[in-house]
């Protein structure tokens, strides 16, 4: 690949990873989450190739998406590209004016690629600029008879009168280089992954349709609860296991009659959350109390929250069921904490990546504060992200025990977690505290 005095550009088409908008042939066996984080993979594989390219040849990348925003794009990708929206229009359209405007900007060669070809590798990429100093275009073509590169030296319109969508399209762009007088050059034949077919046929990457989340319940004693909270969790993205930790009310039978997988556990949140995460399937994992609610649409929160890279692990907004000023303030304080301290109580639905939590080894073994412990543990492995949904939790401790008194336990274990103070002095600090607001209400 020879050097030329005006830049070279590598331009990639691609779209921000939506539920629902991104790869949509495939969401009947992905899943909306499952089709988006596809469409993740694809893109952050081919990017790394361009970079490789970019980096030895001292060339330009350019993304072009659709979807998103700038900031998500540079807060998913990184700062090391060019951002562009793509404008409306025909792919063609779109491609076309790509294409000019990098010419107008003083660029030699510029070659286009689609973000779904995980064939492709730096030597196609090599071989597509080279041939360009012989060639007027270069085109690679896909298995459904389009095309997944074009390369051209100059402004060439040859989108004209192309009906995208169709295996005519890369002979039809053929045909009109060759009514241009074009010398054109054709790379290897790759796979454009659109369908599930693609996946299972040419095996490039997993076809095994897995749940993007699995939410995780512990429970115990939970009959009033549990069916709520399952029903809350239900969604096509998302597999539920119910962890029991030795219920004797009907808890396990009314997780059961709800359709979801139930595991027996000795009790203890900690061990029974480490189990139920051993046997999950999903990429996150979230770890929902018995007595909470999720948002409608919790996947897409936690979808959009994990895009960045940087993000290990997240929650919701605290919400409880009670309707009171007082309540209202307790929730004040306890989403002030979470924002600026990085410090979600279990309750808020805690989410992770699967990856970071079984590297982390899990909730560490303690009998209070299991889930502020886990989250000082992942906040040194990166960022703890605040989702603005809420999640509702039931407000029964503070009904028990009062709002001022239950608040304030629960700040010193925060507080008290985040100075670093042992697990089991913060546990004989809860216990003594819970006693005596017990005593001094007579309930013990």
């Amino acid at each position: 690949m020879s050097n030329n005095h005006r830049s070279d550009r590598l331009i990639i088409f691609s779209r921000y990873p939506i539920p629902g908008r991104t790869k949509t042939r495939l969401i009947p066996e992905l899943g909306k989450a499952g089709a988006a984080d596809l469409q993740r993979r694809l893109t952050e594989t081919t990017f790394r190739t361009a970079q490789e390219i970019a980096l030895c040849h001292g060339m330009h990348v350019e993304v072009r998406f659709d979807g998103g925003s700038q900031r998500k794009m540079r807060q998913w990708l990184g700062p090391d590209a060019i951002f562009s929206i793509q404008p409306q229009g025909s792919l063609g359209d779109k491609m076309l004016l790509a294409f000019e405007e990098a010419f107008q900007q003083g660029c030699a060669r510029v070659v286009l690629i689609g973000s779904d070809i995980p064939e492709l590798t730096r030597d196609h990429l090599e071989k597509t600029f080279d041939a360009l100093n012989a060639h007027d275009l270069v085109l690679g073509p896909s298995n459904d008879g389009g095309y997944w590169l074009v390369g051209m030296k100059s402004p060439i319109d040859i989108f004209e009168g192309v009906d995208w969508g169709t295996n005519a399209v890369l002979d039809q762009t053929i045909k009109t280089a060759k009514g241009m007088g074009l010398k054109t050059f054709l790379l290897d034949l790759l796979t454009d992954i659109d369908t599930f077919d693609d996946l299972k046929k040419w095996n490039i990457l997993e076809a095994d349709p897995k749940p993007y989340i699995s939410v995780i319940i512990p429970a115990l004693n939970e009959e009033a609860n549990i069916e709520k909270a399952i029903f809350s969790a239900r969604n096509e993205d998302a597999e539920v296991i119910v962890v029991d930790g030795g219920s004797s009310d009907k808890t396990v039978e009314k997780a059961i009659s709800a359709g979801v997988r139930v595991e027996s556990s000795d009790s203890g949140r900690a061990v029974q959350q480490n189990l139920g995460a051993a046997s999950a399937r999903g990429k996150a994992l979230l770890f929902l109390h018995a007595d909470t609610t999720l948002p409608k649409d919790y996947v897409d929160h936690v979808f959009e929250a994990l895009m960045d890279p940087k993000t290990v692990a997240g929650a919701f907004r605290f919400k409880t069921d009670w309707d009171r000023p007082i309540m209202k303030v307790a929730e004040f304080l306890t989403n002030f904490r979470s924002k600026h301290l990085k410090l979600p109580y279990g309750d808020q639905g805690l989410f992770v990546r699967k990856s970071v939590f079984e590297e982390n080894g899990g909730f560490p073994p303690v009998i209070v504060a299991e889930d502020l412990f886990l989250i000082r543990q992942l906040s040194r492995k990166g960022q703890i992200r605040i989702v603005s949904a809420e999640a509702v939790t039931s407000a029964r401790r503070w009904q028990k025990l009062g709002v001022f008194r239950t608040t304030l336990i629960n700040q010193l274990i925060a507080a008290g977690c985040y100075a670093g103070i042992s697990p089991g002095l913060l546990a004989a600090l809860y216990q003594g505290h819970r006693n005596a607001l017990l005593i001094s209400k007579g309930q013990e």
